[in-house]
């Protein structure tokens, strides 16, 4: 049984009197610890088949299962608890509290879950390292790159060990260089833990990291290919 499946999906959104189809009976299978890429130019409909596969939005038509589970017939509350616990996200803005050091932001996550504080900061410390930032972890995010920022909330995403990272445009705000260092952290992060990634870019140097390359147009998947550049 794949981790995650979408199963005919259709998303239609209303603006006035126009209705816009952004997915078009969408079939994908996502099998645990793959890493799968969709790739499209603006408008294809890759971000909103990541916001309906993570349980963000609701399909018109069409199921999105996680685990055995339908996530569109889930109560929004239950979605909520389920994200937090199974679902880890990474987004273009870094979202991180200026207040806070790169370790008490990336520690953020287990608060709400009761963690206690000196395994908390265990766990964070042991993303930092893993993202190459264990000489910042006292840092705030005024006093970091945005390639260190993007890091930062990279371990934030992956604190918690959840079983599916979504991530979308992640390195949209970055120059090449650092583009490649993060997706080579990712990626080596990812497999080493087991977990299953779902990114959505525009990038096809980006893309090419994944196990496995989805071509979007039009609301629909319309080829795809394997990826798997291994910079080792």
């Amino acid at each position: 049984m794949p981790l995650l499946e979408l199963r005919n999906v259709v998303k239609k959104y209303r603006v006035g009197r126009e209705v816009i189809t952004a997915l078009n009976g969408v079939d994908l299978a996502v099998e645990a610890g793959e890493f799968i890429a969709i790739l499209g130019t603006s408008g294809s409909g890759k971000t909103t088949l990541l916001n309906v596969a993570a349980g963000l939005e609701k399909p018109t038509r069409g199921e999105v299962i996680f685990r055995g589970v339908v996530l569109n017939k889930l109560k929004e509350w239950q979605k909520v608890a389920f994200r937090r616990k199974q679902m880890g996200f990474i987004f273009q803005s870094y979202n991180l509290i200026p207040a806070l050091t790169a370790q008490e932001n990336v520690a953020m996550p287990l608060l709400f879950d009761n963690v206690p504080p000196r395994e908390r900061n265990r766990r964070a410390a042991k993303a930092l390292k893993h993202m190459g930032l264990q000489d910042r972890s006292k840092h705030k995010p005024t006093e970091m790159s945005g390639g260190q920022q993007q890091r930062v909330a990279i371990a934030r995403a992956l604190v918690h060990q959840p079983r599916i990272i979504f991530a979308d445009e992640l390195t949209g705000n970055l120059d090449s260089q650092t583009t490649y260092e993060i997706m080579c952290s990712l990626q080596a992060t990812v497999r080493e833990q087991g977990q299953t990634l779902l990114l959505v870019t525009h990038d096809r140097d980006v893309a090419r990291f994944a196990d496995r390359i989805i071509f979007m147009v039009d609301g629909k998947i319309v080829s795809e290919e394997r990826g798997g550049f291994n910079h080792v």
